[in-house]
């Protein structure tokens, strides 16, 4: 678990900026890299170690982005992907595979302004909270024209949006948000931020890893914040929407660690960590293995709006408790409590 130096063309003034990877000159450095420092191809691991980098997209990390998750300090996932690019680079020999989810967006999406219009016709503003309430006491209706559009018919879309609040509710999940538009299918804001997907061709030309890219979010009827699972997995008549990610499931059980970094720490990587406790077995098996970089990761903040920073840390509290480990990427791995133990030492 030797520590290695940052490779020279890693700048990091350059994290907040979308620019395009030179990936031939990356291709040519990296087993040249590999070599220098002696790197083995990552099947060859004995310790398997995989990190999940939840939605380090442009529309999250880069400044004047629809989403930019700009924490109280205002710089949060700008501050957040150099340090994890730092940590990539430094563990290039550690880290087995990489997992970096893409959130995946159409217009017409249930948190999206236009699925929803009141009795004027006109639609909700960004960072808007839908409850239960507001659509029993009529104060939103989903969009006609959405909904033909969709070919969904509009009973059904009514009485989904209804039991969709409801759910929400139920199950203790924030309300309904109508977020900006954002991570748009086919748009730059979709794509990862430069500085990261680098750091993850880097490794896996390094260490002839493939990265596995988890898509999520595009369902119409439902948010998508965890890279495990939707919100709501059930339609209004007990239809499915979508389900759990089982096959990721059984990805990161088959690991020694499972290291945890991105955006947003209060409901992305919030809900994706949730998700992993939520299944009795799967929170007895991973639990003690997942590391959260809690310096990777920041919360939604949008000043004078919504503030999420006391929910995000409560949540990684609740994670410490349940037997996850909080620890910095600046801290060696092979530091890192329990760690020891998995390692036969």
């Amino acid at each position: 678990m030797r520590e290695l130096p940052i490779p020279p063309h890693f700048d990091p003034s350059r994290v907040g900026e979308v620019w395009r990877v030179p990936y031939e000159d990356r291709a040519r450095e990296a087993p040249a890299w590999a070599d220098d420092h002696g790197l083995r191809p990552a099947a060859e691991d004995a310790f398997r170690l995989c990190l999940l980098a939840v939605d380090v997209q442009n529309t999250f990390c880069v400044p004047g982005f629809e989403l930019f998750v700009a924490g109280r300090s205002g710089s949060g996932a700008v501050d957040d992907n150099r340090r994890l690019c730092e940590f990539v680079y430094r563990n290039l020999g550690t880290i087995t595979q990489i997992f970096p989810s893409l959130d995946t967006h159409h217009a017409m999406q249930i948190f999206h302004a236009i699925w929803l219009v009141d009795e004027d016709g006109d639609h909700p503003a960004p960072y808007t909270l839908v409850s239960a309430a507001d659509v029993a006491g009529g104060r939103w209706r989903v969009n006609p024209a959405v909904a033909e559009a969709l070919g969904i018919d509009l009973g059904y879309a009514e009485r989904h949006l209804a039991h969709y609040t409801r759910r929400l509710a139920d199950g203790g999940k924030y309300d309904l948000t109508i977020w900006p538009y954002h991570a748009m299918l086919g748009g730059i804001g979709h794509a990862l931020a430069s500085a990261v997907e680098e750091a993850v061709f880097f490794h896996g030309i390094a260490r002839h890893s493939r990265p596995q890219f988890q898509v999520k979010g595009d369902h119409p009827l439902t948010e998508h914040y965890s890279m495990l699972g939707p919100e709501v997995t059930e339609g209004p008549d007990g239809e499915r929407l979508a389900g759990r990610n089982t096959e990721l499931i059984a990805r990161l059980l088959s690991f020694d660690a499972v290291v945890v970094a991105g955006q947003a720490k209060s409901h992305c990587v919030a809900w994706t960590i949730d998700d992993l406790l939520e299944d009795d077995d799967v929170r007895e098996r991973l639990a003690e293995r997942t590391y959260l970089l809690e310096d990777c990761t920041s919360p939604v903040v949008v000043p004078g709006v919504v503030d999420y920073t006391d929910e995000a840390d409560a949540a990684f509290e609740r994670y410490a408790a349940a037997g996850m480990h909080v620890v910095r990427s600046t801290d060696p791995i092979e530091r890192w409590p329990d760690l020891a133990s998995r390692l036969g030492r």
